[in-house]
């Protein structure tokens, strides 16, 4: 289950229309899971400061169980969230920066319990 949380400095105008179901598609594909999983929040128009600059910028997370767990896979994962950023934002690489947190199953809940059960 998929958790994807694009904050970006710029102004909801100027994002394309459709972006949060845009990400979830690629997310699904890119991590190999059902994108009737996946979770996609979009926040635009935020202060931001990246690497000392306030130029325009965006930072997504990336959290899922099981799939963002090591550097090898979050270096291919990095290589195709970074392909669908850029077109989509209009950044060069150097203005936007991804995080990736592995999750358990136990710290996902769900339907009343927590995904270890589902």
């Amino acid at each position: 289950m998929p958790f994807v949380e694009l904050d970006t400095s710029l102004p909801a105008e100027r994002l394309p229309p459709g972006l949060a179901q845009t990400l979830c598609a690629a997310t699904a594909d890119i991590l190999g899971k059902p994108a009737d999983r996946v979770n996609v929040t979009v926040r635009s128009g935020l202060a931001m400061v990246l690497s000392g600059s306030a130029e325009p910028c965006a930072q997504l997370v990336v959290s899922s169980i099981g799939v963002v767990g090591t550097a090898e896979q979050n270096k291919e994962h990095s290589a195709r969230f970074f392909d669908v950023l850029t077109a989509q934002l209009g950044l060069s690489p150097e203005r936007i920066v991804i995080r990736f947190n592995p999750v358990e199953a136990w710290q996902i809940g769900k339907n009343r319990t927590v995904m270890t059960f589902l």
